[in-house]
């Protein structure tokens, strides 16, 4: 289910109903169905065909659309905060740690990326949105993950060269870049971290190297 494509027709029967519930502003709706749609079709699948459309379109256009923009968000956030979770067996990180860049409080592609690397059977350390770089490098240095991945949204957080830098800092350590935020081209030097432009690749990306649970 990590590449499968949901059918066309499924796909916008999903992007309706979860339109319908955020403009009710039922936020535990749109956490229900989000948990159906990827027991169904699979995390991947969901969030690049029927979450990331539904996100993109909306704009920001009036108040009412703002609400509707916040009531998706969340739903979606917290069905996939869920999805995959037992809290009396917690999956080991396993040598994947999560984090948003300095300043950047819109992470919800790394809550799709925990919910998709759950889906098989493995675990992450998610240190949530805002991480001030050298917490994120004390944090790396103190657990040693093979795999730090860094979300950036906006161009405001995707600063290239601290990425770079945190590279240089954490040698044997695979550091990515995810998000559409790291627009800053990467210095030409062997410690270009590598981008991720896609969930489906983000997840691969973390998968490789690392023992199944």
């Amino acid at each position: 289910m990590l590449t499968e494509n949901m059918p066309a027709g499924a796909a916008e029967t999903a992007r309706k109903r979860l339109t319908a519930a955020a403009e009710d502003l039922d936020d535990n709706q749109v956490a229900g169905l989000l948990l159906d749609l990827a027991a169904e079709a699979g995390v991947v699948p969901v969030w690049e065909q029927v979450c990331l459309p539904l996100l993109g379109a909306l704009r920001g256009d009036g108040a009412a659309e703002i609400a509707m923009e916040h009531a998706l968000s969340e739903g979606l956030r917290v069905g996939l905060d869920v999805f995959g979770r037992e809290p009396t067996r917690p999956l080991p990180a396993q040598g994947v740690l999560l984090a948003g860049a300095e300043h950047e409080t819109h992470c919800l592609g790394l809550h799709a990326l925990a919910a998709a690397l759950r889906e098989r059977g493995r675990g992450a350390l998610y240190l949530g949105p805002a991480l001030p770089w050298s917490a994120l490098a004390s944090a790396a240095e103190r657990v040693r993950p093979r795999v730090v991945v860094v979300w950036s949204q906006t161009p405001v957080t995707g600063r290239a060269y601290r990425l770079v830098r945190l590279r240089r800092d954490l040698p044997g350590v695979r550091v990515l870049a995810a998000g559409p935020g790291w627009i800053e081209p990467f210095p030409p030097t062997s410690a270009v971290p590598q981008r991720l432009t896609t969930l489906g690749e983000a997840t691969l990306a973390c998968l490789r190297g690392v023992s199944p649970a």
